[in-house]
């Protein structure tokens, strides 16, 4: 069994669109905390990759301990979460490591170049392994067994396909173009890259989970919200939703930089941190651009009407192309999602749901609509795309039980907020 070294230096790597490597900088670790510095090279070329955290300068710069495990947000943001952290245990666990001793600079070198977004670091600590060909079905299977607590014989399976963000059991995977039945994970000349979100029997809705996201990103899609591009893939009377990673461009192996709202801001996603105001105020700085605003105040009605409630800062997200300029990235894990105590991640000013008329007003003023009918037109368009759930959801195998259920939540929550349109 390979002996897994502490890692206390790393280097930092940027992909661009080309697929050329560039070195960013370093990261280091002392008992301080965690460092930064920018390389010359870098800083003469490319544009600073998280503006209002790390200055440009070639000088160490400390994280804050408080946040991130005391990582800068932007490289917290290659870290998985939930899903992903449980394979990474599971792994050190399997070497004999004890997991208090394992550092946020571990879990980089482990991420290696397997992360979201054009970050990679060296050198890494990746379990070696050769490339492999699966069956998206033994993939899945694979992934439910350690979901529901069978790990030994299926752990090697899970960590060569990689790790994403999310509680719940994906995988990221390459696949040719039209060719879902087999799935890689490394890829070949002009794979796409997906992530494939599996069900188990432990999730909210069950096997349904893929087909009522994959009803939400239609609405989503209608709604004008600009969201991930998805398929739903049939496997043994599993539907499974896969959506396609932005991050990756197919053609040249290329990668995009992407940050998250709570990487850029330092700010936790575990508990309500920043609220709708704080997401348009970040967008209007970061893309200047009203467009952007508006689209993100769009997404957010659709949250509200549409009871996703799992809104936390780490799904919201920024690309940045290699000139410098932001855009928020396509809207991602949109579906039905209330929360148990009925409230958003997000909320809107100090309301958890149904904000008052005039909150949505002033958050319409901060998206920078001329007038509030502007920003009615926008609620309107997604109002009127939710209403045509049931019709929607009547092209997939969904149980009447659960579209009856999800659409009287639906109609309660119009009830809730009919105040705005």
């Amino acid at each position: 069994m390979a002996k897994i070294q502490k890692t206390q230096l790393l280097e930092v790597y940027r992909t661009l669109a080309n697929g050329e490597k560039v070195l960013v900088g370093e990261l280091a670790e002392n008992r301080q905390g965690i460092f930064f510095a920018y390389s010359a090279g870098y800083l003469a070329n490319y544009p600073n990759l998280s503006p209002f955290k790390l200055a440009q300068i070639t000088e160490p710069q400390q994280a804050n301990n408080s946040v991130h495990e005391g990582l800068f947000g932007v490289f917290a943001d290659s870290l998985p979460d939930g899903w992903g952290m449980l394979l990474q245990d599971r792994f050190f666990e399997a070497h004999s490591l004890n997991l208090y001793q394992i550092s946020p600079l571990d879990r980089l070198a482990f991420v290696g170049n397997s992360g979201i977004g054009a970050l990679s670091y060296q050198p890494t600590t990746h379990y070696p392994t050769e490339p492999q060909e699966k069956s998206l079905f033994e993939l899945g299977q694979n992934a439910q067994q350690i979901f529901e607590g069978q790990t030994d014989e299926v752990l090697q399976a899970l960590i060569r396909a990689g790790s994403s963000g999310g509680a719940r059991p994906k995988a990221q995977i390459f696949m040719p173009k039209d060719n879902a039945q087999i799935c890689r994970t490394t890829p070949r000349q002009n794979d796409e890259a997906w992530i494939v979100k599996f069900t188990t029997q432990s999730l909210p809705l069950q096997h349904e989970e893929g087909l009522l996201e994959a009803v939400y990103l239609t609405m989503a899609e209608q709604a004008g919200l600009q969201p991930v591009e998805w398929q739903l893939l049939e496997q043994q009377n599993f539907h499974w939703l896969a959506v396609k990673r932005f991050d990756y461009l197919t053609e040249t192996a290329g990668g995009v930089h992407t940050h998250s709202l709570c990487g850029l801001l330092d700010a936790t996603h575990r508990s309500p941190s920043i609220d709708y105001f704080g997401l348009l105020k970040a967008t209007k700085v970061l893309c200047k651009s009203r467009s952007a605003s508006q689209l993100q105040f769009r997404r957010a009605m659709f949250n509200l009407f549409g009871l996703n409630q799992d809104d936390h800062t780490k799904n919201w997200a920024f690309v940045q192309d290699e000139q410098g300029d932001w855009q928020p990235s396509l809207a991602y894990d949109v579906t039905y999602s209330p929360l148990r105590h009925g409230e958003h991640s997000m909320g809107f000013r100090q309301y958890g749901k149904a904000p008052s008329l005039k909150v949505i007003q002033e958050l319409a003023e901060v998206a920078g609509f001329d007038n509030w009918q502007q920003a009615q037109q926008v609620i309107d368009e997604v109002v009127d795309t939710l209403a045509n759930f049931s019709q929607i959801a009547s092209d997939y195998p969904i149980s009447q039980p659960t579209k009856v259920k999800i659409q009287k939540h639906l109609n309660q929550v119009w009830q809730e907020n009919k105040g705005l349109l």
